[in-house]
């Protein structure tokens, strides 16, 4: 029997990204994950535009969809998975509502709240109650990236002795990603100093630079902030003692580069030429679903991918950045 999913939301991540899209490719979205997955049915959708929901319903095969939570008439247990693919300023309701419902796990689109002091206790709600949560950012299930992860734990890469992300679209919304993955592979983070920022996409929610550094080992790690008017950039690179990892494109591109011996100058070590492979981001979806699967059918024994190392940290740093650029920001225009 398929687990039932509940989709609130009928937006571009629940479905759209996939809408004109062969089930033969990688899924972007939740609807097109869940449609490739047997263990999973889409059961039911919730949007209040009625346009986008008819239209979500009907590429999905959705057999019932309501304009609100309340028309849905929903009780306990009734759906094993509850996705939250609402704008962010309904999460918070949302999943309080999800609480109520008892699922199995709950899938968030990132942030999990717009008023951060109101995550806290959303997570400790949901641990209480014994409900796996997880936030999609994406990039915990992918593969290759995974992959170079265990190998920097392997040591196969050398101490970290720095990193630099650009990213853009705000702190929150998008440098939370950015955080997340650095995370990844640098384990717990603080926040060095907080450089300028740029309003490129949300007035309280700017882009902004700013330097973090590794709890663990000191590195530093640079935040730098894009502006998505010219660009919409999502990169990151880390450099080693035995060479240097690049996320290239968000992830559909990895590059890799060893040290060695420079053949010019005699006592110098330098990097050679890029090694360049088509990542397996788009992956990541599929392989999300697969781990609540595992997380349900495990019946409260396991967490999802990452959540019991950084959890939810990537926010609070980013919220940490941008309460302190939104001052600065202030100051300036006084």
């Amino acid at each position: 029997m398929a687990y039932r999913v509940l989709i609130i939301g009928c937006g571009a991540i629940a479905g759209g990204y996939d809408a004109e899209r062969s089930l033969d490719d990688w899924p972007l979205s939740h609807a097109g994950a869940i449609a490739r997955n047997e263990r999973f049915e889409l059961a039911a959708c919730v949007d209040p535009d009625d346009t986008a929901r008819a239209a979500f319903a009907a590429r999905w095969g959705v057999p019932t969809n309501t304009a609100s939570l309340e028309k849905l008439d929903a009780a306990p247990g009734d759906y094993e998975l509850i996705v939250i693919a609402s704008p962010t300023t309904h999460h918070a309701e949302h999943l309080e509502w999800a609480l109520s419902m008892q699922p199995k796990a709950v899938f968030c689109e990132k942030p999990l709240a717009k008023d951060y002091d109101q995550i806290a206790p959303i997570e400790r709600a949901f641990r209480d109650a014994g409900i796996a949560l997880a936030v999609n950012y994406t990039r915990r299930w992918a593969p290759d990236i995974n992959a170079l992860v265990e190998g920097v734990r392997n040591d196969d890469w050398g101490e970290l002795l720095s990193a630099a992300g650009t990213y853009s679209k705000g702190v929150v919304h998008n440098g939370t990603h950015m955080v997340d993955l650095m995370m990844m592979f640098a384990g717990p983070l603080a926040v060095q100093s907080v450089g300028p920022a740029v309003a490129d996409f949300w007035e309280d929610d700017p882009t902004v630079s700013a330097i973090l550094t590794a709890v663990n080992s000191g590195a530093p790690l640079h935040l730098v902030a894009g502006d998505s008017e010219w660009i919409t950039q999502f990169e990151l690179v880390l450099s080693y003692q035995f060479g240097e990892i690049a996320i290239r494109d968000g992830g559909m591109r990895i590059e890799t580069r060893d040290v060695g011996d420079s053949a010019t100058v005699a006592g110098y070590r330098q990097l050679g030429l890029p090694q360049s492979v088509p990542g397996r981001y788009a992956q990541a979806m599929s392989l999300a679903y697969e781990d609540m699967a595992r997380v349900i059918t495990s019946k409260g024994k396991s967490v999802p991918a990452w959540s019991e190392k950084n959890g939810f940290a990537a926010h609070a740093i980013c919220e940490e950045i941008r309460l302190t650029a939104l001052e600065s920001l202030k100051k300036d225009s006084e």
